[in-house]
């Protein structure tokens, strides 16, 4: 088993990850499925011998991984593509998933993504959130925002990634990418220290803790353009979550604080499609005056019927959009239910439909 043939192999097959597990084959994952590529199981020695030589393509030091447990980190291979690396400890051995990820920023409209997210390019200040589960393709979508602003805007763009993803080249704007623990020491650091750069706008890899998202909303405060992610799924659980992060005693303020600057919620999670690919659905939240007042006077509950009352205004639930793929034969009645937010609902609507 030898590294590098092994993601040519797998970039030939338009795998979306690779994974390295002693005790299994090597396995990728196809259209969302995962799929052993062959009978011969990985060896602890093996699973050493493949992730020693990502580290050395790397020029990175793996004891890291060994004292620590787990390590995140990107390769590149001239003329195949990037490569993101979580390599962890597991049962005793070294083990890895390794995300294909391409040099290119891909077209938004080959990956599905409407003009309604893309949209979000066009805000110059406040907070713009990108939200949904793990593998849901949130990396990708603030890429093809991060490069719009750059063929669009004359702007100094700043992201802070853990690690880097796609590559981004200076277009009208100025773009500074740089890497958590690479380039500096974390979130909350570089953060402060992106406000002495003359920032227009800054990504931030992931809202995670309650350091970075107090300063992250700091930034935006101050008329800087913060786009971030969050693990939540749908608009209303995403601003429930960043209000719980904060002391009861705060979070009457927060809430006053997050109305004034909480610009778009972009929700979204990958479907397969009745031919059996990937494509991504959303949820799409502007804030408006009314959904500024919920947010104030924590009607949060509300937010979801105003997302569907305010679709003149481009706002989207995920289960209506979903509702939308089904009805243009996309994906099937089955993946509707099974993605949807409220299964009972969709049923009642598309029945009555």
């Amino acid at each position: 088993m030898e590294f590098i043939p092994m993601l040519k192999d797998a970039v030939e097959k338009q795998a979306s990850d690779i994974f390295i597990v002693s005790g299994i084959p090597v396995s990728y994952k196809l259209n969302g499925t995962i799929k052993p590529q062959n009978e011969e199981i990985i060896l602890p020695e093996i699973s050493e011998q493949l992730l020693t030589e990502a580290y050395r393509i790397a020029d990175r030091d793996i004891s890291r991984l060994r004292t620590n447990g787990d390590d995140d980190f990107s390769i590149s291979i001239k003329g195949l593509s990037r490569f993101r690396i979580n390599a962890y400890k597991q049962r005793g051995s070294l083990a890895a998933v390794i995300r294909l990820v391409a040099f290119d920023v891909p077209d938004p409209k080959e990956m599905s993504i409407p003009e309604g997210v893309m949209c979000v390019a066009e805000k110059t200040k406040g907070l713009v959130l990108v939200t949904g589960p793990a593998g849901g393709g949130k990396s990708t979508t603030l890429a093809c925002i991060i490069d719009k602003i750059n063929r669009t805007r004359n702007n100094h763009i700043i992201t802070l990634e853990e690690p880097i993803e796609y590559l981004h080249k200076n277009n009208k704007s100025i773009i500074s990418q740089r890497e958590i623990h690479a380039d500096t020491e974390g979130y909350v650091t570089a953060l402060r220290a992106s406000l002495r750069q003359s920032p227009d706008v800054i990504l931030v890899g992931e809202m995670r803790d309650f350091e970075t998202i107090k300063t992250a909303m700091t930034a935006a405060e101050t008329g800087h353009l913060i786009i971030s992610t969050l693990h939540s799924v749908g608009s209303a659980n995403t601003i429930d979550r960043i209000i719980d992060v904060f002391p009861p005693n705060q979070q009457q303020q927060i809430r006053v604080q997050l109305s004034q600057l909480l610009q778009t919620v972009i929700s979204q999670q990958l479907i397969p499609t009745v031919d059996g690919k990937l494509i991504p659905a959303f949820e799409i939240m502007h804030c408006n005056s009314a959904i500024r007042n919920m947010i104030r006077e924590s009607k949060i509950h509300q937010i979801d019927n105003a997302i569907n009352s305010f679709s003149s205004e481009g706002m989207i639930s995920m289960d209506n959009y979903l509702i939308n793929l089904q009805k243009k034969g996309i994906i099937s009645y089955e993946t509707v239910i099974k993605f949807s937010l409220n299964s009972e609902s969709v049923e009642r609507k598309i029945s009555n439909s």
